[in-house]
Protein backbone atom coordinates (compact mmCIF):
# COMPACT_ATOMS: atom_id res chain seq x y z
CA UNK A 1 0.00 0.00 0.00
CA UNK A 2 1.20 3.28 -0.71
CA UNK A 3 -0.29 6.86 0.80
CA UNK A 4 0.18 9.78 -1.40
CA UNK A 5 -0.58 13.44 -0.25
CA UNK A 6 -0.44 15.85 -2.58
CA UNK A 7 0.04 19.63 -1.85
CA UNK A 8 0.78 22.73 -2.97
CA UNK A 9 -2.37 23.63 -5.16
CA UNK A 10 -4.49 26.79 -4.77
CA UNK A 11 -5.78 30.26 -6.46
CA UNK A 12 -3.41 31.55 -9.33
CA UNK A 13 -4.26 34.31 -12.27
CA UNK A 14 -3.76 33.55 -16.00
CA UNK A 15 -0.33 33.23 -16.60
CA UNK A 16 0.81 32.57 -13.24
CA UNK A 17 2.83 29.93 -11.76
CA UNK A 18 2.23 27.10 -8.99
CA UNK A 19 4.06 23.89 -7.97
CA UNK A 20 2.77 20.95 -7.07
CA UNK A 21 4.41 17.92 -4.34
CA UNK A 22 3.05 14.44 -4.05
CA UNK A 23 4.62 12.76 -0.95
CA UNK A 24 4.40 9.07 -0.93
CA UNK A 25 4.66 6.82 2.39
CA UNK A 26 6.60 3.99 0.44
CA UNK A 27 10.52 3.72 0.85
CA UNK A 28 10.33 1.45 -2.16
CA UNK A 29 8.63 4.92 -4.23
CA UNK A 30 11.75 4.93 -6.74
CA UNK A 31 10.30 2.15 -8.41
CA UNK A 32 7.08 3.40 -9.00
CA UNK A 33 5.59 4.93 -12.21
CA UNK A 34 4.15 8.12 -10.54
CA UNK A 35 1.62 10.36 -12.50
CA UNK A 36 -0.65 13.47 -11.90
CA UNK A 37 -4.28 13.72 -13.46
CA UNK A 38 -6.77 16.63 -13.20
CA UNK A 39 -10.45 16.37 -12.68
CA UNK A 40 -12.82 19.71 -13.59
CA UNK A 41 -15.94 19.60 -12.77
CA UNK A 42 -18.49 17.53 -15.06
CA UNK A 43 -15.64 16.21 -16.65
CA UNK A 44 -13.77 12.72 -16.30
CA UNK A 45 -10.36 12.82 -14.91
CA UNK A 46 -7.78 13.25 -17.65
CA UNK A 47 -4.20 12.59 -17.53
CA UNK A 48 -1.25 15.53 -17.09
CA UNK A 49 1.87 14.05 -16.99
CA UNK A 50 3.53 10.94 -15.51
CA UNK A 51 7.49 10.07 -14.78
CA UNK A 52 9.54 6.96 -14.44
CA UNK A 53 13.16 7.69 -15.62
CA UNK A 54 11.56 10.03 -18.11
CA UNK A 55 8.37 12.08 -18.42
CA UNK A 56 5.77 12.55 -20.72
CA UNK A 57 2.62 15.46 -20.86
CA UNK A 58 -0.85 15.59 -22.55
CA UNK A 59 -0.95 17.93 -25.53
CA UNK A 60 -2.56 20.25 -23.52
CA UNK A 61 -0.14 21.19 -21.53
CA UNK A 62 3.37 20.25 -23.00
CA UNK A 63 5.69 23.37 -22.55
CA UNK A 64 3.81 25.03 -19.75
CA UNK A 65 4.34 21.80 -17.42
CA UNK A 66 7.26 20.14 -15.71
CA UNK A 67 7.20 17.03 -14.13
CA UNK A 68 10.40 15.53 -11.71
CA UNK A 69 10.42 13.48 -9.07
CA UNK A 70 13.04 13.21 -6.04
CA UNK A 71 13.45 9.41 -5.11
CA UNK A 72 15.36 10.83 -1.78
CA UNK A 73 12.55 12.80 -0.50
CA UNK A 74 9.95 10.16 -2.00
CA UNK A 75 8.29 13.22 -4.01
CA UNK A 76 7.45 13.47 -7.02
CA UNK A 77 6.29 17.61 -8.08
CA UNK A 78 4.63 19.24 -10.85
CA UNK A 79 5.87 22.73 -12.22
CA UNK A 80 3.08 24.37 -13.65
CA UNK A 81 3.96 27.89 -15.74
CA UNK A 82 1.80 30.10 -17.83
CA UNK A 83 -1.24 28.75 -16.39
CA UNK A 84 -4.87 29.08 -17.96
CA UNK A 85 -8.23 29.50 -16.57
CA UNK A 86 -9.00 26.32 -18.65
CA UNK A 87 -6.22 24.53 -15.91
CA UNK A 88 -8.78 24.90 -13.38
CA UNK A 89 -9.13 21.68 -11.62
CA UNK A 90 -8.28 18.78 -8.49
CA UNK A 91 -5.01 17.54 -9.39
CA UNK A 92 -4.65 13.83 -8.38
CA UNK A 93 -0.96 12.28 -7.54
CA UNK A 94 -1.10 8.63 -8.14
CA UNK A 95 1.70 5.75 -8.49
CA UNK A 96 1.45 2.86 -10.49
CA UNK A 97 3.30 -0.62 -9.46
CA UNK A 98 4.49 -1.04 -13.24
CA UNK A 99 7.77 0.34 -14.40
CA UNK A 100 5.99 1.79 -17.18
CA UNK A 101 4.58 5.29 -18.40
CA UNK A 102 0.85 4.98 -18.15
CA UNK A 103 -1.73 7.39 -19.58
CA UNK A 104 -4.99 6.51 -18.28
CA UNK A 105 -6.51 6.55 -15.00
CA UNK A 106 -6.90 2.76 -14.42
CA UNK A 107 -3.62 1.98 -15.41
CA UNK A 108 -2.79 3.33 -11.60
CA UNK A 109 -2.78 1.22 -8.68
CA UNK A 110 -2.68 4.07 -5.81
CA UNK A 111 -4.63 7.56 -5.22
CA UNK A 112 -3.52 10.98 -3.70
CA UNK A 113 -7.12 12.57 -2.00
CA UNK A 114 -6.40 15.33 -4.64
CA UNK A 115 -5.98 19.56 -4.60
CA UNK A 116 -7.51 22.05 -5.87
CA UNK A 117 -5.87 24.62 -8.61
CA UNK A 118 -7.99 27.78 -9.57
CA UNK A 119 -6.79 29.68 -12.27
CA UNK A 120 -8.61 33.19 -12.35
CA UNK A 121 -8.79 34.97 -15.84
Amino acid sequence: QVQLVESGGGLAQAGGSLRLSCAASRSTFSNYTMGWFRQAPGKEREFVAAINWSGDYAESVKGRFAISRDNAKNTVYLQMNSLKPEDTAVYYCAARRLYRLGFRAGEYDFWGQGTQVTVSS
